[in-house]
């Protein structure tokens, strides 16, 4: 695999040589120009995508590592297809972006400085978005709405798509802040999300009994007084501790919304997770928990697709349809995870979040009749690709307005 760089160490400190262009490339059997990744080398994020290209008789795809992008050193051939992968999962690169929002407390558990991050990374894509003749295959744009929960969720209310409800209005300054406001919403279970997270890093599932207990589900612990990641989910009922959750998460920005009861599935709650290809879904994944979040890193499991199918009988395609109307939202980009909510026994759905990066579904293959029938994420991306027709184009926004 060829990487548009030199050999780079890789402290988050260093100053990298200047990246080197990548050899030429020749086209593959269906005329696509040369592709290339904005990745983290040796992920298998960038594995996966390398291995559907070659399998479609492409030449193997250059890697732009995502540490060269944000020391600003870098270069790209003219005229090819630039993908841009996920910056997560690097440790040099991850310290890079949050690392100066910690300072000495820095650690990759952390789960504070998600603001900083945000920043670094869309100013990054927005410097790759620069670079004259190359097309991108995701608009930074519409990602850097997608990586704001807060602005995701405006965009698809105003197009019609359903959503939870959601606190609008002024950023939420802290627990008391969010306990008056909720009052008035009157709004006893909601979640509350970091405006920047994602694989629910530091989600807070809260809730407000009849007489005001308090209970916080989550996977944060807490710390040497700093919040950290963990892969065990906690329950706070001391509203001291749920109050310093909140407080500790505001200054990088909350988005709150109304905690939707879902659909089950063999005593489990369940939502769906729908990949969207050129605007078809393709891809559908059930996850299942006992705990409010279905992430499977956090015990979550795959569920029966055939079960939901069945549950939600003549539904089921109104499910795949809303996940397509919120892809719709982000025409630039080729591939969006949309994370739906089935509610009602499986007879409706509103749509969670929108992730740009929400094909790593190893080993699961398209929707029996659809348009990728049989391939994996990565292999129908590449097959829309090298459909006639499809022209992606570079890309150039005006400024996106800032975010906290």
């Amino acid at each position: 695999m060829s990487t548009l760089q030199t050999t780079t160490p890789r402290a988050a400190t260093s100053r990298p040589a200047p990246a080197q262009p990548a050899p030429p490339q020749s086209a593959g059997a269906a005329g696509l120009a040369p592709l290339t990744v904005l990745g983290n080398p040796g992920h298998r994020r960038v594995a996966l995508f390398a291995a559907a290209a070659r399998a479609a008789g492409l030449p193997e795809p250059a890697v732009l590592p995502w540490i060269d992008v944000l020391h600003g050193r870098f270069v790209l051939p003219e005229g090819g297809l630039l993908r841009i992968e996920s910056p997560g999962e690097d440790a040099a690169v991850d310290e890079l972006l949050r690392g100066p929002a910690l300072g000495a407390s820095y650690a990759p558990t952390r789960v504070e400085g998600g603001a900083a991050w945000y920043a670094g990374v869309v100013a990054a894509l927005r410097a790759v978005a620069r670079v004259p003749g190359v097309r991108l295959l995701g608009d930074p744009e519409e990602i850097a709405v997608m990586f704001d929960k807060r602005r995701a969720h405006a965009l698809l209310a105003g197009a019609g798509v359903p959503v939870p409800r959601a606190l609008d209005g002024a950023d939420v300054a802290g627990w008391e802040d969010l306990r008056e406001r909720l009052r008035a919403a009157e709004l006893r279970r909601v979640f509350v999300k970091p405006a920047h997270g994602s694989s629910a890093s530091g989600v807070v599932a809260l809730e407000f009994g009849p007489r005001g207990q308090v209970l916080a589900t989550t996977s944060v612990e807490l710390a040497g007084g700093h919040l950290h990641n963990s892969l065990l989910v906690r329950r706070y009922r001391d509203e001291r501790q749920a109050a310093e959750l909140v407080d500790r998460l505001a200054p990088d920005g909350l988005h709150v919304e109304q905690w939707i009861p879902k659909a089950s599935q063999s005593g489990r709650s369940a939502d769906l997770r729908i990949v969207v290809i050129a605007g078809r879904a393709t891809h559908a994944v059930v996850r299942t928990s006992s705990q409010p979040m279905t992430n499977l890193h956090l015990g979550g499991a795959r569920g029966s697709l055939a079960l939901a199918q069945e549950a939600a009988g003549p539904a089921w395609p109104a499910l795949l349809e809303t996940a397509e109307r919120a892809a719709a939202c982000f025409p630039g980009s080729l591939m969006v995870g949309v994370d739906v909510l089935p509610a009602a026994a499986w007879r409706r759905a509103l749509v969670g979040e929108v992730n740009a990066f929400g094909d790593l579904l190893p080993n699961l293959t398209g929707l029996p009749g659809g348009p990728a029938e049989g391939l994996d994420t990565y292999a129908a991306q590449i097959s829309a690709l090298q459909q006639p027709g499809h022209r992606p184009g570079p890309t150039n926004h005006a400024p996106m307005e800032p975010t906290s």
